[in-house]
């Protein structure tokens, strides 16, 4: 954080006195613990915007995986501490819920452990979370104030004997919820009790977007294909390079395959593992990615059609694109999309998603300050 240090000096200190009080109030100022979940990008990236805009105050992320990733190439404070279970997906079929359900809940207690010892040590005054369960448990369990920011209210992984298990991690879930002081939901629609709709949340750009195709030296007509912080979506890589090929047209193809992909695909522009997806989503004429809601949402602010393809099994994935007007079939007329959606024109939704959200956050930390 940058302090400025007041002028204001009515007891005509030299400045160098000045400077050293102000140094001993702001180490009494504890960083504020932001816990993001690491189980996708989605859920940092709009985190990322929403710190961007609450500059001066000191936020300590606590997460892991590749968002603890992107967060360390764009220097802010991250705790890497987390280690997400995986899903198991095959051809874009999401397998083993059971086996993933168990395994999430054993990843929610080692997180509990974590994030009790890390809000003892900083003796916290309030924490942030995005979708990290775990920490809003602790925390209310110490009376710490809590914001929780999610675009989930209950989860439909499972069927049979073992949606009985995850109806009782739900019912966990909304006493959690029903808990907090504020829960940030990314969505257009109307405040209830402690639940405040904002909008979307994404990150600002601060360039035109002819400028960043002159940054990213893109001449033709760009295809972008992204699969998130996993390798679940491997197999929507493969099939939208075979389709864009089979079109035959003079089409420069960018492929973010994320931090859990090494692979080089051919006749594409590799680029790996980046930390401005969304610029790269601007600087597109078309994205092709799973149907995760920051990337949708993304790519709506900033006027690139997508076709957004989700895991099969997936209910949130499946949610999303269903409300895109996708399905995981759509896996098999790539073609078709992509001919029709290069053909549309770009519309740019407004939001102002992640400013709400860090007005709300600010409020409360004053509030927490004057008590």
């Amino acid at each position: 954080a940058h302090w400025n240090i007041p002028r204001w000096n009515p007891f005509k200190l030299s400045e160098r006195e000045n400077i050293e009080i102000w140094l001993k109030i702001i180490k009494t100022v504890n960083d504020y613990n932001f816990f993001s979940s690491p189980i996708g990008l989605g859920h940092v990236t709009r985190d990322i915007a929403i710190v961007n805009n609450l500059k001066g105050i000191p936020i300590n992320f606590v997460t892991g995986s590749g968002a603890a990733k992107i967060l360390k190439k764009l220097e802010f404070k991250v705790n890497d501490a987390y280690k997400p279970p995986s899903f198991t997906v095959k051809d874009g079929i999401l397998n083993n819920q059971t086996k993933w359900l168990w395994n999430y809940y054993q990843y929610y207690k080692n997180c509990k452990n974590t994030s009790e010892k890390i809000l003892k040590k900083n003796n916290s005054n309030l924490i942030i979370s995005d979708e990290d369960f775990a920490s809003l448990t602790v925390a209310q369990n110490l009376e710490i104030p809590n914001i929780l920011i999610t675009d989930v209210l209950e989860t439909k992984f499972t069927k049979g004997i073992a949606s009985f298990i995850e109806r009782k991690m739900n019912k966990s879930m909304m006493n959690i919820i029903k808990n907090c002081d504020v829960v940030i939901i990314p969505e257009e629609g109307d405040d209830q009790d402690n639940i405040k709709r904002v909008g979307p949340i994404v990150r600002k750009i601060n360039y035109s977007r002819e400028e960043l195709r002159e940054k990213f030296s893109l001449n033709k007509i760009t295809v972008l294909i992204s699969i998130g912080g996993t390798d679940a979506g491997l197999f929507l890589i493969d099939k939208a390079i075979k389709a864009i090929l089979k079109i035959n047209q003079n089409i420069e193809i960018l492929v973010v395959s994320g931090p859990a992909v090494n692979k080089k695909f051919l006749n594409v522009k590799n680029l790996g593992f980046v930390d401005n997806l969304h610029e790269l989503i601007f600087a597109s004429d078309l994205i092709i990615s799973l149907a995760g809601k920051s990337t949708i949402d993304e790519a709506k602010a900033y006027g690139t059609p997508g076709i957004f393809i989700p895991i099969k099994g997936h209910f949130e994935q499946e949610h999303n694109a269903k409300t895109e007007g996708f399905v995981f079939e759509n896996i098999n007329n790539l073609e078709t999309l992509i001919l029709e959606k290069l053909e549309q024109k770009r519309n740019k939704v407004n939001t102002d998603g992640a400013r709400l959200a860090s007005e709300i956050i600010k409020k409360m930390i004053k509030e927490r300050s004057n008590s």
